[in-house]
């Protein structure tokens, strides 16, 4: 029977829940569901590159010959014969990396919200990048950390800035792959220098990794978790090699973290689907990696060469950006007086989308610069799209 003329409810919202704030990328994606836009906000893989057929013949085999395991409740930290599959991926010459090492994850944003969970106290101070990963500043900042701000410079991260700020961090946060959002790598030199800062002043380094493998020359840098397995956690997913439906991926760290891990997913989600970590590792056991990732490096490279050539036509004298040699972004300053936020609203009023930068920074933003991706766009409208932003750009001068 239905309760009449109930008092409405006062909802009492934690503290935590108060400071929730959307990401900026994911508004701006629901304008750019409109098909006249030419969106270059998002960070979404391109569909093209979803083995579909593969994929289905992988469910359909491990539901025919192991359905009532995958259909089952799993273990939290994980299906045995991917992690084990995971571990020899990353284990070097110099280096092994044990299957007890790895905790499967229902994505990456999982992996950053545990690893924030785990290592963060109200307060504590944590280091990030300039700019950094906005869904890692999303999940951290839920456990209310002190971010300070690691020094960049046009080939990224800076390590030797490190010292003078890492006392009592917690971790330091880092995309050292084609980083999103600035397309930037870390030289080898610049790795080295990075792991032993971190070792000898004992700050745990995060080494978030999804863009690794999509380098266009085909030859990704060594992992850092590879020169210190005992201070390094690494980050790992198969949303930009296989699929992000799937909504997997792994965390490799140190056992004592990796079992603090384990407990925190076991309170938050149980463990991630067993039916998708039986289907992953049906997919990639026998190589399928190895043929694949080419063909997407192969695609993102001719994309991300249309839009530097169109921005090199196009954008006016004044703004810089990136040049990428793999993944999914290109980095963009404008001149100090353009504000990329108030850019947008002309833009998508042309019907072309892009992300304002601000969002990325941690402390102090810069509003002078913007995020474009290319992967999803194809290379006529990449080239509208560019034109039409020149033009908007020339207009603010």
């Amino acid at each position: 029977m239905k309760i009449e003329n109930p008092n409405p409810i006062q909802w009492q919202f934690s503290e935590r829940a108060q400071q929730l704030q959307s990401s900026a990328i994911r508004e701006i994606l629901k304008i750019t569901q409109r098909p006249e836009i030419i969106s270059f906000a998002g960070g979404l893989p391109s569909p093209a590159t979803f083995p579909v057929d593969v994929m289905k013949a992988a469910y359909d085999k491990v539901l025919t010959e192991t359905g009532k395991q995958a259909l089952q409740y799993g273990p939290t930290d994980g299906y045995a014969p991917l992690r084990e599959w995971i571990a020899n991926s990353l284990s070097t010459e110099g280096t092994t990396i044990l299957p007890e090492q790895i905790l499967m994850v229902s994505g990456s944003q999982q992996a950053l919200d545990l690893l924030g969970k785990v290592l963060i106290d109200e307060g504590s101070p944590v280091l990030v990048e300039t700019p950094s990963y906005l869904g890692a500043l999303q999940a951290f900042s839920v456990y209310r950390p002190e971010f300070r701000s690691v020094q960049t410079d046009e080939h990224g991260l800076v390590p030797a800035s490190i010292a003078g700020m890492a006392d009592g961090a917690r971790l330091l946060y880092s995309l050292p792959n084609f980083q999103n959002p600035t397309g930037r790598s870390l030289s080898l030199e610049r790795r080295q220098e990075l792991v032993e800062t971190c070792a000898r002043l004992g700050l745990p380094l995060i080494e978030d990794d999804p863009y690794g493998a999509l380098s266009y020359k085909g030859e990704p840098m060594p992992r850092m978790v590879s020169m210190n397995p005992d201070g390094v956690i690494y980050m790992g997913s198969f949303s930009k090699v296989l699929t992000p439906g799937i909504r997997l991926g792994y965390v490799c760290a140190p056992l004592p973290l990796v079992r603090r891990l384990e407990l925190a997913k076991q309170a938050a989600d149980l463990h991630t689907a067993q039916i998708t970590q039986m289907v992953v590792h049906e997919v990639v056991k026998d190589g399928f990696l190895d043929r694949h990732i080419p063909t997407i490096r192969t695609l993102y490279a001719n994309q991300c060469q249309v839009m530097l050539d169109a921005m090199a036509e196009h954008f006016p004298e004044g703004v810089t950006w990136t040049r990428p040699e793999g993944g999914m972004f290109i980095w963009v300053d404008l001149p100090k007086q353009i504000d990329a936020t108030k850019l947008l609203d002309q833009a998508i009023a042309a019907r072309v989308a892009f992300v304002p930068g601000a969002p990325f920074y941690a402390n102090q933003p810069e509003t002078n610069t913007l995020r474009l991706s290319f992967v999803t766009v194809p290379p006529e409208r990449i080239r509208e799209g560019i034109a039409t932003l020149g033009q908007l750009i020339k207009s603010q001068l």
